[in-house]
């Protein structure tokens, strides 16, 4: 071994490696396997409760996190940062808190309670340091969608008593009540199931739902908003469509009754939309420069809010105002359960959705500042900050990345910044919120379309996409399709379903290569793929890159025959009815020997032969499983008329290098394929299995007397150095290695045994057919 000093620097990108040709038993003889011995369940019980003071000290400070990084708080490094954040979030949080109100289809006002509560419980509950917990327009309108399907305004209409006409007018007081109880109730049940994955630690749940399929969801979700925001900019009244191509009726209504839009409504909200968009552009583009992005929103609000109250907008033109904001806290009141059993499904669907968007947005923050989130305890946090919020006639609270970005990028150290902020939220409440009353709707609508811009913007992801893998595209596409035209909860059952689909097709459907060498090294190579790279001659190597289970097996099967470029079970079928004719025609005499072992036709007929019918050709799952003991150069001219297809390979490495596991229908097929090879002489090899690979094969008992652990091999190449090794051992053994071939024509006459060798029995003639 030379030391690195030793070798020229002209060396260094190569390498030189010796040692021995492993298979299976070779390396487990000389690396012993360690022993693992599993506890006991009565062993992992007692781990699980046992108690000390140090145990519940680590469980309290995993349910409450703040424990852990409150005794840390560096105060005078971050405490200005955290002030900062804190009220430049509170601001945006209370706007966005008016406008996801409408969105959610309650009174503006309890949009400020979701900017509220929740974020007092995710402060003690969370692990991440940088998010905004409160409203998240895309679960606010799928929860809107199911508050509108629940209380429709039919069911609140009331005489109109301000004229003698028959006229009805509806019951707003009654029917915002109504829905306030419906959606706080949801978002109670949502919070319940959000509580239970985290105590039974299924955040996994959330992995199901890809980037590509997230990206189309949420990008119909966002034309969901953008459709219920424009009807409020445009001040037109619609039915509360419901259920398949919903948002389509909606939009035909709005264009039947645009000639009712009220201008000043729609000035207001356009100006507001160029002006967010406008600063927007201006904060990213100098957000190295700017100390703390312009809070547009806070400005647009001020200034409509002003005139609106003095140019009187309600009175004169007819605007659609907020009108009015709750001022202080109503109690806490339990949900309505009866409702439970209808609105299951929405909770679940939001309850995943609001946790999957706060999940992605959370990790971004902490992959950039370098800090660890933990998704069970996410869940848990999110579950309990809902649970309490549903009880303040909240909905349902996940976060939104505009807020996050901001209470980041303002100095934000931790989660006082988002307790701040909700302080922030609370002084509106109790004591400025009335100010905001004058502000017209179609204010929050443009403030909302504004915010969709970067939504929108993930429709430039599909040529990106389509390029680097089409499959994702395709699930991008589909989703937000199946999202918009059938709405945002059954869209994206659908969507996860064809998400699924496509992981079933493409393990069902792998990629498979054959494999050659490149020369002079131990590397192996898609022949197809690469120049000058050669099989080695005799051999075989199939890699499949998917695991193998009852769902590919056939596939794997195919693709196997198409690499070696025959049926091994339709050769033995063949062989079998070659051997039988022959062996009639040694038993009626028409084929002789020589003294050179050579068989020749036209021998003296067997008069006692009597010929039998040929049997049947038996299926394929009908051939049997013993060895044929006599072999035949089956590459040359038989002296019967049978077809035998050629084999010139004698060996078949099997490249489990990408295989991560088997089923047992898997080995059983596996041992099948191994046997039908071995039958026509050809030794099956695997090669690259990784050790849960051979534990799954011990368990089938894949292993018997003709299929032993000697076939399993480290690597390809030791594999095929160990079958070059064996052959020119073979070679070394019987030099001259004559084949003996079945001859149907003599063109030379040979001399013919003497008469005390003339009638051999059956046995020793067939063998003399065969090398």
């Amino acid at each position: 071994v030379r030391s690195r000093m030793e070798v020229p620097q002209s060396d260094y990108n190569d390498y030189f490696v010796a040692r021995s040709i492993y298979s299976e038993p070779g390396f487990t003889e000389e690396y012993e396997k360690c022993e693992i011995v599993s506890k006991t369940f009565r062993e992992r019980l007692q781990k699980s409760f046992s108690c000390s003071s140090r145990r519940v000290f680590q469980i309290i400070k995993g349910i409450f996190p703040v424990l852990e990084w409150l005794p840390k708080y560096r105060i005078k490094e971050w405490l200005f940062n955290d002030i900062i954040s804190g009220f430049s979030t509170g601001i945006v949080a209370t706007l966005q808190g008016l406008a996801f109100a409408l969105l959610a289809a309650v009174p503006v006002g309890f949009g400020l309670y979701t900017s509220f509560f929740p974020v007092l419980t995710y402060f003690l509950l969370g692990t991440s340091k940088h998010m905004s917990f409160g409203p998240f327009p895309v679960v606010s309108l799928m929860l809107g969608s199911a508050v509108l399907t629940m209380v429709p305004d039919e069911d609140f209409l009331i005489p109109d008593n301000t004229s003698d006409s028959n006229n009805t007018v509806i019951d707003i007081a009654a029917r915002d009540a109504e829905r306030v109880i419906v959606a706080s109730s949801i978002t109670f049940l949502a919070g319940i199931l959000q509580l239970l994955f985290g105590i039974f630690q299924i955040g996994f749940i959330v992995r199901y739902l890809s980037g590509p399929l997230v990206g189309g969801f949420t990008t119909a979700a966002a034309f969901h908003v953008f459709v219920s925001q424009f009807k409020l900019l445009l001040n037109v009244q619609t039915k509360n469509y419901k259920g398949v191509l919903s948002v389509i009726y909606t939009i035909i209504e709005i264009f039947a009754n645009i000639a009712t839009t009220n201008i000043a409504d729609l000035v207001a909200g356009l100006l507001v939309i160029a002006s967010c968009l406008v600063v927007k552009e201006i904060n990213n583009y100098f957000k190295h420069k700017l100390p703390v992005p312009i809070p547009v929103e806070v400005f647009v609000t001020i200034l409509a809010a002003g005139i609106s109250y003095g140019a009187d907008l309600e009175g004169n033109y007819n605007a659609a105002i907020v009108k009015s904001i709750p001022r202080g806290f109503l109690p806490p009141r339990s949900p309505r359960v009866s409702i439970f059993s209808e609105t299951i499904g929405t909770a679940f669907s939001i309850a995943v959705v609001g946790y999957a968007i706060a999940i992605s947005v959370s990790k971004v923050f902490a992959t950039k500042h370098n800090y660890n989130v933990d998704g069970n305890q996410e869940l848990v946090a999110s579950g309990i900050s809902n649970i309490f919020g549903g009880s303040f006639s909240c909905f349902l609270a996940s976060t939104a990345l505009s807020r996050t970005a901001i209470q980041e990028s303002t100095g934000g150290k931790t989660q006082i910044a988002g307790l701040l902020s909700a302080l922030v939220v609370l002084i509106v409440i109790v004591a400025i919120g009335q100010l905001l009353e004058p502000m017209q709707k179609s204010v929050l609508a443009g403030i909302v379309i504004a915010n969709l811009k970067g939504m929108f913007m993930q429709v430039f992801d599909i040529p990106l996409l389509w390029r680097q893998n089409k499959v994702d595209s395709m699930i991008w596409v589909f989703t937000c399709i199946a999202s918009i035209i059938l709405g945002l909860d059954l869209g994206l059952l659908l969507g996860v379903v064809f998400e699924l689909v496509t992981v079933v097709v493409r393990t069902q459907f792998p990629t498979t290569a054959t494999l050659g060498n490149v020369p002079g090294t131990d590397i192996y190579k898609n022949i197809k793929a690469y120049k000058n790279i050669s099989e080695p001659v005799g051999i075989k190597i199939f890699r499949f890159l998917a695991p193998i289970f009852f769902g590919n097996i056939d596939y794997f099967k195919d693709r196997l025959k198409s690499t070696v470029g025959f049926d091994a079970v339709k050769v033995l079928l063949k062989r079998n009815k070659a051997l039988k004719k022959i062996q009639k025609l040694i038993k009626k005499g028409e084929l002789r020997t020589t003294k050179n072992g050579i068989v020749v036709e036209g021998g003296v007929i067997n008069e006692s032969y009597e010929e039998t019918e040929d049997l049947e050709q038996p299926e394929e799952n009908e051939v049997p499983m013993t060895e044929v003991e006599i072999k035949v150069d089956w590459n040359s001219n038989l002296p019967v008329k049978v077809t035998v297809p050629q084999v010139s390979i004698h060996s078949l490495i099997l490249d489990f290098g990408a295989v991560s596991f088997l089923d047992v229908v898997a080995v059983r097929s596996l041992k099948q394929i191994v046997k039908a090879f071995q039958r026509i002489d050809i030794q099956v090899y695997i090669a690259g299995y990784k050790d849960v690979i051979l534990q799954k094969l011990e368990m089938c008992e894949f292993f018997e007397e003709s299929i032993k652990k000697e076939m399993l091999f480290l690597t390809v190449h030791d594999a095929v150095l160990f079958i070059h090794n064996q052959t020119m051992h073979r070679d070394i053994q019987d030099p001259i290695f004559e084949k003996i071939s079945l001859m149907q024509e003599s063109k030379e006459p040979f001399p013919l045994i003497e008469d005390s060798e003339a009638e051999p029995d059956a046995q020793d003639l067939v063998r003399c057919f065969f090398f």
